[in-house]
């Protein structure tokens, strides 16, 4: 991260009011009725000096003159105050940040500075520590700032960028999911800054990515900041952990809906395994458009290719010829699977009113092998059939398979975004 804006204005405009203002009060002699914070005699000749080189841009000269100031013993605290004040003015237009860094550092916390400039100074030594690789009082300064309300939109990008520069994963992903916690409590959009240091951070700690703390950055990004490559890292992460063919069916029908699949495995593989549950209609869809989006590039991929869809149209075909026959039995049958095989059928066929009577159906009569798996094809199909208010309720009802139940969320997700 670079730090944006002008460092040089923002640790300046503090210290200008000194060099052009403040040490108006300064004389060789004193008034009697000093103000509470005065310079002394001593100390205000060099400062004169140094606040006229400042005036006509010598800030070498000025620095010289600052020299002679700091180098006399028994300063005030407030003295000393104003010599740093203006050396982080000289330093700053020189762009010494080191030694502007040195300068200003004291002014946070010596009392001295103006209320209503200490949150600017603040911020701005944050960012000089930030450039000087100093991530430690990066940190420091960058958290008071945001602790106390004073950092612009960019500081808590700061901070984080300073706990992982410092290869303190830890550190990032406490520092932020406490402001994603906190922009949420807000009502305000995480930033996409903050969700990405976190994933980084997950993935330092756990590089296989099949982690809640990856997952869970992922999901975020996804819900914040909708794009393609979020899905499809989500997603891909997922397959690594999905132990049965109907979950991985369903992992699949979840990626080709927000259009991740991009390799010709990805497509046979879906193709297969909704031939063997029972969908030929599915599988003939989605070697189709794999063939349409020139997702297979070679003569062996494409045999492949065209191998499976014709076994998927054969089976389909031999399916449509008795899903009347089918639904009969299903009606008389005690149990519901073989409704919900029915529904399955006609889902692969993008029959989803019918779809979604024979799911119903057979969820009403139970026994089923896999009440979750019927709920959530149940809301796919009513999604697709642009029933969101219903899906998103069948979503809900996905209970006891921890993978279903994920799908289900993300269902969701995709539900309220489309």
């Amino acid at each position: 991260m670079k730090v944006k804006g002008n460092l040089v204005a923002a640790i300046a405009l503090g210290a200008a009011v000194v060099c052009c203002a403040g040490l108006a009060g300064v004389a060789p002699a004193l008034a009697a009725t000093a103000p509470a914070h005065t310079v002394s005699r001593e100390v205000g000749k060099p400062l004169q000096a140094a606040q006229a080189d400042l005036k006509k841009g010598d800030y070498k000269g000025a620095l010289e003159k600052l020299s002679e100031a700091d180098a006399i013993n028994k300063k005030t605290g407030y003295e000393e105050h104003v010599i740093h004040e203006l050396e982080g003015y000289a330093y700053s237009h020189t762009h010494d940040y080191a030694g502007a860094a040195r300068a200003l550092e004291p002014t946070v916390t010596d009392g001295f500075t103006d209320p209503a400039q200490l949150p600017q100074r603040t911020v701005a030594v944050a960012q000089l520590y930030y450039q000087l690789k100093n991530y430690d009082k990066a940190i420091r300064y960058g958290t008071e700032a945001i602790d106390k309300g004073w950092a612009d939109a960019q500081m808590p990008t700061l901070v984080g960028q300073a706990y992982y520069l410092k290869n303190d994963w830890k550190g990032v992903e406490r520092f932020e999911k406490s402001q994603i916690a906190l922009d949420e409590k807000k009502g305000v959009q995480p930033s996409n800054e903050s969700l990405q240091l976190l994933l980084s951070a997950c993935l330092k700690l756990n590089p296989s990515g099949d982690d809640a703390c990856a997952n869970n950055a992922l999901q975020q990004l996804v819900i914040y900041h909708p794009k393609p490559e979020y899905w499809q890292q989500l997603l891909y992460g997922m397959f690594k952990t999905v132990k049965s063919d109907k979950n991985l069916l369903q992992t699949y029908r979840l990626a080709s809906e927000v259009d991740v699949l991009k390799r010709p495995e990805d497509f046979t593989d879906f193709a297969q395994l909704a031939i063997e549950a029972g969908s030929p209609g599915e599988a003939q869809q989605v070697i189709q458009k794999g063939i349409q989006e020139n997702i297979f590039p070679d003569a062996r991929t494409k045999g492949k290719a065209q191998r499976l869809l014709v076994d998927a149209q054969r089976a389909a075909k031999r399916d449509q010829q008795t899903l009347g026959k089918s639904a009969q039995e299903a009606a008389r049958a005690n149990t519901g699977q073989q409704s919900v095989g029915l529904g399955l059928a006609y889902f692969g066929y993008q029959q989803y009113d019918k779809a979604i009577q024979a799911l119903k159906q057979g969820i009403a009569k139970g026994n089923l092998k896999d009440p979750s798996a019927a709920h959530l094809l149940l809301g796919i199909a009513q999604l697709k059939s642009g029933d969101k208010s219903s899906a998103l309720q069948s979503f809900k009802s996905v209970k006891g398979d921890s993978t279903l139940e994920r799908l289900a969320a993300l269902w969701s997700l995709r539900a309220r975004q489309a």
